[in-house]
Parts: structure tokens; sequence; C-alpha cells
């Protein structure tokens, strides 16, 4: 189930050339199933660290294969956002997704 307009890419062959402006961004595994749905106020940032320290050893996020992302001037509202449709769709949050992450908003 893709969640934004923005085409699939794959993780390590592009991550390293998103540019440096706020923005979600949904991490998808090998089956193409949304397994985070992310926000950043600079992407480039974001996606250099996760490239760098491997999601800083998150087994979850691991897991990524294909990204999308979507640059918007209000990335937590979002994000939040696209976290209510997909819970309402699926019935869960993503698997990397915590409640406990949510409620720090």
């Amino acid at each position: 189930m893709e969640l934004l307009d923005d085409k699939m890419r794959v993780w390590l062959n592009s991550a390293i050339f998103v540019k440096p402006v706020p923005g979600v961004y949904v991490l998808y595994n090998r089956n193409k199933e949304a397994i985070y749905i992310g926000e950043s106020s600079n992407l480039e940032n974001t996606f250099t660290k996760y490239v760098d320290t491997d999601f800083d050893g998150n087994k979850c996020k691991q897991k990524t294969h294909t990204y999308q992302r979507e640059f918007t001037d209000n990335p937590k509202d979002r994000q939040l956002q696209l976290i209510e449709e997909f819970k309402n769709q699926m019935g869960k949050l993503p698997s990397c997704n915590s409640e406990i992450e949510l409620e720090t908003y």
C-alpha cells in the first residue's frame, strides 16, 4: 500500500540525494509494506544519518528496501495525518512506529 504520491525509490541508491528540506517519508520493506512513517525538518540530514549509521542499529528500520518522500512545511502534522490514515485502513500502526513515540508530539 503506497501512502504518498511520490514514486517508490530504492533506499541506498537514492537516499543520499535527498534535498535539505522539511518533509515526511515512508519506509517500506521488500514486500512493499509500510514499516515506518517519519518526519524531518531536514530530510537530507535524517537520511544521511540513517545511511551512515545503518538506522542507528534499529533492526526494524534496517528492513528498509524502498521509500517515498514528500516535501512539506508542516512535517509533524503531515506525519500524524499519514499515520492516522494508515491506522484507519490497516487497523494498526506501521511496525516500526510506536504509540509512545506518537504521544510525545
